[in-house]
Formats: C-alpha cells, structure tokens, sequence
C-alpha cells in the first residue's frame, strides 16, 4: 500500500495558490492540503507586488476564462473581503482616451463591457472632469464596478482559514524535485524535506513551466518575465488623482499602460510600464541570473517576440531608464504633474506564458497529466479572480483522484 503525507501537495503560497488550498478545504472536507511555498511568508511575489486592483472584467474576450473568471471573481472580493474585515473600496475607475486615433478603441471597449455584463458610462471631457478634475481626455468610460484591496491581507486570510480547516502552510519549503510513481507524487524540497501525496498542483506563478518541467511534463510554452515598475505620487501631491485612471490599452498586448491607482492606504500609484526582466525575481535592472536570461534568451519565442515588438519594447525600455521620459507619459493623462511629484515605487514581475511562436498567452492557461494540475499562466486579473480559479483548479484535482 502507498503512504501518503497528504492528499493534495500545492507548490506556490501566493494568492492562487492559497486559494486552492482554500477551496479544496470547502470542496471536500477532510481533503489532506499540503501547501509549499519558497519564502518566509506568503504573497511574497506578483501577489504583493501588484497595485492591488479589483479589476472589472472590461478588458477580456467574451467567453473568456479570464473574462468570466474576472466578472465573478472581482463580487466575490468584495464580499469576501467585507466578511473579513479586509481594507478595499469599490472606487470604480476611468478609461480615458487622449487622442482621437484612441476612440475606436474605447468604444469598442463599451462594447465589450456590455458583452461581459459590465456596467458601463460613456462620457465627454465634462464629464471627465466631475469624476476627476486633473485628468484630461477626449472622451472616456466609466466602470463602476473597480476597486481596490489589499491583496497580500487576501492571500494571508486563505492561508489561515485554509489552515483553519486542516491544511498545512508551509513556508521556507523551496521543491526541488518531483516524483511520480504509480499512485504516489512525492516532492523533495531544499531542505531536504520529502512530501508524499496522491496529487499536486503547480501554482508557482513565476516558476510554473519550470515546475512543470521537474514533473516530467512539457508545458509547450515559456515564462519570459516582464518587469512593471511604478512611482508614487508625493504625499502634497496626491490630491491630483481621486481614484483610479487608466488609458486606453493597445489590444496588441496584454498590458494595460500606465495607469493612475489611489490605494487603500492614500497613495497613488504610477504605473506599471512592462520591461524584460534579467531574472525571474528580478526587481530591478541590475538584478541578473544568467541561468534564467540564458534560458529565456534561447527560447524561440523571445526573438518572436522581439522582432515583432521591437518598437513598443524600445519604448517601454526608453521609460524605465529615463524619468523624463515616464513623466511624459504621465502627462498624456494628467497634465499637471511634475517629474519631482514621481517618487520611486517597488516594482513588481510579471510571469507571462509565450508559444514557440512567439504569442503572448492572452488567457489563464490550465493543462493536466495524471495526478497532475499545472496552471501555467495566471497574471492579471487572476488576483482578482483567485477565488473562482481556486474553485476550477479543485475541481479538477479532485475530479483526477475521483
């Protein structure tokens, strides 16, 4: 007979991670849950690292698993965060055309709003200036159902009501290898540690084709990461910006621009714009593992990448290394800011999933193998939707060892 530490092993203790320990507590009582996450605490990486918003749904193709995902996920933070006592707001936020090559865009947006179920209000410069009196724009859409939280409070509330109910958090617990014999996975971590159980889930997030990998398993795709680096408004600044502002996103790619988000705590947040990374964890520029860039550099999909957006990269690298440059940009949304308003922010990494062929992977990306859920690519909006890719991310470990 096997011998099983666990039921279920789960790599990664950010947040969609925690939320599927979570779920598979309230899934199927009594399920062994073993979380392993690298660091000394949760939510240690894009899930403390982003600008904490409550994302709509707005952007995402109708049908979408991010579009659905996202529409549900973004009512059930809110009320999971109110039942707990979490700080958010429901803030709702513009998105603001500055030019007229930008209105197409905008309005197909409100289209696609409607599609997902997403309330809506198109409005004139006027009106612009009701919600947010320093932002200027030909036009924009208001999208009540925004908002903001804290998501490293989220992620380290599943982790005790996930433990609440009989999981095991365990932190410091870096996995190394994994093993996959008949009935039994089992895991060894840095420290040596072996874990036994019937099933894993990866949901490393920034190492997820690498763990993939260690399981035997080809993910058919990359993480490249991408950097976003933000600034903050100085405190005597603050009052330039109520809520939360964003352009009009280019449906080239899957990031949203600079954008404009007064925080929980005050702050307004500057950013992100969207670098290479030298380094899966790399925060900044001279952070480089020349394993990692190796790695990502000989992968086919980076030169894709590169060669098909070459201008849109130069650009974006243009703005990280020059301030003026950011401040620019900035200015196309709100007029009256000033470089020495932009105080430097942390930053945070992006793990975005490419083909061979060099497509950005524009949804969440789940695969399956025996005993085995992989979910590969899971960067915005999955804070948002953690709790229904939780769910899904249960339902299909559970279906597995049925």
């Amino acid at each position: 007979m096997a011998t099983y530490d666990c039921d279920v092993l789960v790599v990664g203790g950010g947040i969609v991670g925690l939320s599927t320990a979570y779920a598979l507590t309230r899934a199927a009582p009594g399920t062994r849950v073993v979380v392993l996450e690298k660091e000394d605490g949760p939510a240690r990486h894009q899930t403390g690292r982003n600008s904490g918003v409550i994302h709509s749904g707005i952007y995402y193709t109708p049908g979408s698993l991010k579009a659905r995902f996202a529409v549900r996920g973004a009512a059930e933070m809110v009320k999971f965060c109110a039942e707990y006592g979490l700080p958010h707001e429901v803030t709702g936020k513009l998105i603001v055309a500055t030019d007229r090559g930008e209105l197409p865009r905008l309005h197909a947006l409100v289209q696609r709003g409607r599609e997902n179920g997403i309330p809506v209000r198109e409005l004139g410069p006027a009106q612009i200036a009701e919600y947010e009196p320093e932002v200027r724009g030909i036009g924009a859409i208001h999208v009540g159902t925004t908002g903001v939280c804290d998501y490293g409070a989220v992620a380290a509330r599943l982790a005790r009501l996930a433990e609440d109910a009989g999981a095991s958090v365990r932190y410091g617990a870096e996995v190394r290898t994994v093993g996959r014999r008949g009935a039994v996975v089992a895991v060894r971590t840095a420290r040596g540690e072996v874990v036994r159980g019937r099933a894993l889930v990866n949901c490393a997030g920034l190492y997820s084709d690498h763990v993939a990998r260690l399981a035997g398993d080809d993910p058919q795709m990359r993480i490249v990461p991408f950097r976003g680096e933000y600034f903050e408004l100085a405190a005597d600044r603050t009052d330039l910006v109520r809520g939360l502002v964003y352009p009009v996103p280019d449906p080239a790619f899957p990031f949203l621009g600079v954008h404009l988000t007064r925080g929980i705590d005050g702050s307004v947040h500057v950013g992100p714009n969207a670098v290479p990374a030298l380094a899966r964890e790399g925060y900044d520029w001279g952070t480089v593992r020349p394993a990692e860039l190796a790695g990502t550099v000989a992968f086919p999909g980076s030169w894709r990448i590169a060669r098909r957006h070459w201008r849109y990269g130069a650009g974006e690298v243009r703005r990280s290394l020059s301030k003026a440059a950011f401040t620019a940009a900035v200015r196309r949304l709100l007029p009256h800011v000033r470089e020495e308003d932009l105080i430097p922010a942390p930053a945070g990494v992006r793990a975005q999933a490419v083909l061979r062929d060099g497509t950005l992977v524009d949804d969440f990306l789940f695969a399956e193998s025996p005993r085995m859920v992989h979910v590969l690519n899971a960067p915005s909006p999955a804070a948002t939707a953690s709790l229904p890719i939780g769910r899904e991310v249960a339902r299909r470990v559970l279906a597995g060892l049925a």
